[in-house]
Parts: structure tokens; C-alpha cells; sequence
């Protein structure tokens, strides 16, 4: 099929909720992406966060045909290998972790550690953060904040409450008694490219172990080196209660987890579940990956390159930015103006980026990019950023 048969036969038969792109996109290798007439394009999206090893990366194309070959699928009931290795993986990343629920995205690990917490404490409220994006699925949509993403589908799950991100004095309002937990990313992605601040993280473990709260962290963007650690909570030195992660985890095959801590109680046989959690196929992907991060040392990779981009994003003269921000190859570029123009201009320069909200440009580049496509991207940021919004248009 050509690329016109391609984009007629999607928008016949998609369901209609995606803003399509006249792009074709069939071939991917690391940070790059082909359209079907073989044209190049620097990924700075990496599927929203999902591909930090890079596309078609070998070993876990290797890992999945080797799997394919042998088991597929298989209920957690039964034990198997690539499970146990993966599990064990896993729990070894973050001390005080060391058991885990294996599910098949973000808004699956996002549910699971909502169901947990009220299982563990007997509350049901949970406090989450203006700007918060965790989910499209009932609990976590609940904890998302823009209302774009929660109109026509109230009501929603109740005993939800959202309050000002690295506040703290509005934390120690919200949590009391009643709160089963307090869930958190450390940057927000989709609101924006906000970090948090080391006195908020750690102000809302102290809240949370003073109330008899948990303390959910939302790593599914920037989990797995993603912010020049493995997890983000590590830069602030906190240890969570629950840690909800996907995206990257199994180099690009859907799969999600959530690392659970000691003081979750009443997980016994039967009280949550997942068909496809843990199968065979996903947990031979995530434990190449997890070797691939380790070998290539990914993490320091996304420090070191996150730094000489951010240095090279702060250093352009533009009176259209009005803040770069982020943390590792988690970069969000505010604006002056809507920036659907710039991300527009930039897929004609060939490079392809987010937005997070009607004003910030989102860069998740592969961990793997190199020295000279950061310097193509800032290059083309450059000519870019400067124009007017007329131009932009």
C-alpha cells in the first residue's frame, strides 16, 4: 500500500479519537523515524516517551523472536522464567520495593496502585495534583486534572481531590485521616514539563508516613533513565510506598508494573488480576531492556545528553521562549504563544516533538540520540523559535 491507500483506509475505519497526521510512519531505527517514501525524521517523541532504547533496537527484536518461538502467553498463576527474572529485575531497583504487580500499560499500574491503597489503608480518598495527568481509564482519569480529558465522562470515581503541585502548605491541608493516598509524578509530563521541587517530594513522604497515608509515584514517563536516573524519585532520595511504571519498560512492547512497598497490606489470591499482565512475550522484551539500559548505560547517557541540550535550548536568543525546563532528556520549552505552529514548522524541518498543553513544546528524544541529531534538533529549534507566531502559522 502506497501512503494515500494507508491514511484513507485509517480514516475510514479508526474509531475517530485521534487527531491524525498526514505522515506515514513504517520504519523506525534508534532516533530515527521513515516515512513510506523513505524520508528521515529525527524522533523527539519517541512515542510519547515509550521508545528511550530507540527503535528496532536489536536485542530486544532478538529477545521477542526467541520468545515468540518458545512461549507467548501464560497466566501468572503459573511461574516461568522470563517472569521471575524480570520480577527480580525490577524489585532490585528501588530498596524497600520488593514485590511487584505485572500489568500491560500506565493507566493499568496507575489502577492497580489505587486499588492497593484502599485494600491497604480502609480509606478511599485520594489526593493528586492540578495539572496531573495519569490516565484515561476510570480511577486514573479521576486523578487527571484537565478537564479536556474528563468532560462527557462524569461522573467519575469518587473521593478524588486535586491540589497545587509543590505546594506543600496544600498538601498538609488535604491529607488527613481520610486519605487512603497521595499519587505524584516527579515531573509532569502532560501538564507541562514541571519538575518537582526536593522540599514537596519530601514533604509529601513526611505527610503521607504522619497521616497514615501512601505515598503513589507516577514514574510511568520518567521511569527507566529517562530523567539521568533510573527512577526520578531517586534524585530527591525518597522511597515511595507504590511506584506505578510502563512506557519504556519492555523497549517498546506494552507492559506495565507497579513496585509495592512493605506497608501494603491485604494483597492475597484473587483481588486483582490481569489476563495479559506478566505473559512470557512482554516479560522476554522488558528483561533485554532492562539489560540494554544497564549495558549502555543509558541513565548517564540521558544525564550527560540532557545537560548539553538544555545548555544548548537556554543558550537560544528568542523572545518567543519564555522558559526552558525539565530534567534529563525530559525537556519542556514554554512558550509566549500556542505552540501547534512550531511543532508544525518543526515536522517540515523533519523533526518530531509534542506539545504538553496549548503553550509548551515537549522534547522525549531517544536515550540513544546522538551529539550530532541534538545538534540538528537545536539547530532547527533555533530557526524556528525565533520566528513570530504569523510565521510560525
Amino acid at each position: 500500500m502506497n501512503a494515500n491507500e494507508i491514511i484513507e483506509i485509517e480514516n475510514q475505519h479508526a474509531a475517530g479519537t485521534y487527531a491524525k497526521q498526514a505522515l506515514v510512519i513504517v520504519r523506525g531505527q534508534g532516533a530515527l523515524l521513515f516515512d513510506a517514501d523513505g524520508v528521515e525524521y529525527l524522533d523527539c517523541a519517541a512515542g510519547h516517551g515509550v521508545a528511550n532504547l530507540g527503535h528496532a533496537h536489536p536485542k530486544i527484536a532478538e529477545a521477542l523472536y526467541k520468545q515468540a518461538n518458545t512461549l507467548i502467553t501464560l497466566f501468572e498463576s503459573f511461574p516461568n522464567d522470563q517472569r521471575a527474572m524480570v520480577m527480580q529485575k525490577l524489585t532490585s531497583l528501588v530498596d524497600g520495593l520488593d514485590r511487584v504487580f505485572l500489568c500491560n500499560s500506565g493507566t493499568e499500574s496507575v489502577e492497580a496502585a489505587f486499588k492497593f491503597s484502599r485494600l491497604s489503608t480502609g480509606r478511599k480518598n485520594i489526593v493528586a495534583a492540578m495539572r496531573a495527568f495519569h490516565g484515561r481509564t476510570y480511577g486514573s482519569l479521576s486523578a487527571t486534572y484537565n478537564k479536556k480529558y474528563r468532560e462527557g465522562f462524569e461522573p467519575l470515581v469518587p473521593g478524588f481531590s486535586h491540589v497545587a503541585y509543590n505546594n506543600i502548605e496544600a498538601l498538609e491541608k488535604a491529607v488527613d485521616e481520610e486519605t487512603a493516598a497521595v499519587i505524584l509524578e516527579v515531573v509532569q509530563g502532560e501538564g507541562g514539563v514541571y519538575p518537582a521541587s526536593a522540599e514537596y517530594i519530601q514533604a509529601a513522604r513526611r505527610i503521607c508516613d504522619e497521616r497514615g497515608a501512601l505515598l503513589i509515584v507516577d514514574e510511568i514517563q520518567t521511569g527507566f533513565g529517562r530523567t539521568g536516573k533510573m527512577f526520578a524519585i531517586e534524585h530527591f532520595g525518597v522511597t515511595p510506598d507504590l511506584l506505578c511504571c510502563a512506557k519504556s519498560l519492555a523497549g517498546g512492547v506494552p507492559m506495565g508494573a507497579v513496585l509495592i512497598g512493605k506497608r501494603i497490606k491485604n494483597l492475597v489470591p484473587g483481588v486483582h488480576g490481569s489476563t495479559f499482565g506478566g505473559n512470557p512475550l512482554s516479560c522476554a522484551a522488558a528483561n533485554a531492556a532492562l539489560n540494554v539500559i544497564a549495558e549502555e548505560d543509558l541513565v548517564g547517557q540521558a544525564a550527560a545528553k540532557g545537560k548539553y541540550l538544555m545548555e544548548k535550548l537556554s543558550a537560544i536568543q528568542s523572545p518567543n521562549i519564555r522558559e526552558v525546563r525539565g530534567l534529563g532528556l525530559m525537556i519542556g520549552i514554554e512558550m509566549k504563544q500556542k505552540v501547534a505552529p512550531y511543532v508544525k514548522a518543526l515536522q517540515e524541518k523533519h523533526i518530531i516533538a509534542l506539545n504538553a498543553g496549548m503553550t509548551v513544546i515537549r522534547l522525549l528524544p531517544p536515550l540513544v540520540i546522538t551529539y550530532e541529531q541534538i545538534d540538528r534538533l537545536v539547530e532547527a529549534l533555533s530557526e524556528v523559535l525565533s520566528r513570530t507566531e504569523d510565521e510560525g502559522q
